[in-house]
């Protein structure tokens, strides 16, 4: 049988326990997870750099077997077939969230029906958290510990000189 291959897309910026929760739960459906990190989205200028990123994710993710973290720069539908992955996971935490994905899920399926989009539910006690709401709390040298890998607090700390961990 066909290895099953999918790709979680993301900015990470930064990486959070729901993003981590969405990876886990993928991993445990598919024989290989890449966990694709945007380089350069359009939509937003990041607060941390692409390696800065790929390197939180590879720290969290580093006990979890399949799992693979990869920068890219190309439509996800792209990258996705260049890895050999059918499906895409995406996490969905809101009603928000469903309208925006919607939309790209649609445009995807055109550009790719041989890519299956899936969605994964957040957990509710993950369904708040968004990476936006980090980096806010953060700037104002609000803790964010329970929110994010250890390392991602402590670099948020640093960046906002007298921040909380």
């Amino acid at each position: 049988m066909a290895e099953l291959v999918a790709v979680c897309p993301g900015t990470y910026d930064p990486v959070t326990y729901g993003h981590l929760d969405i990876i886990e739960r993928a991993a445990a459906v598919f024989d290989r997870v890449i966990v694709a990190v945007v380089r350069a989205p359009r939509h937003k200028q990041t607060m941390f750099t692409l390696d800065e990123r790929i390197g939180f994710l590879e720290q969290s993710l580093s006990g979890l077997g399949g799992v693979s973290v990869e920068g890219f720069s190309t439509l996800v539908v792209e990258f996705a077939r260049q890895r050999g992955a059918r499906s895409i996971v995406k996490g969905l935490r809101a009603v928000s969230d469903f309208e925006w994905e919607f939309q790209m899920n649609n445009l995807n399926r055109g550009l790719a029906p041989d890519v299956e989009t899936l969605y994964m539910m957040s957990s509710p006690k993950y369904s708040f958290l968004s990476s936006r709401g980090v980096r806010e709390i953060a700037s104002f040298g609000g803790p964010v510990a329970e929110y994010v890998p250890e390392q991602v607090a402590h670099r948020l700390a640093e960046m906002h000189a007298g921040g909380a961990i």
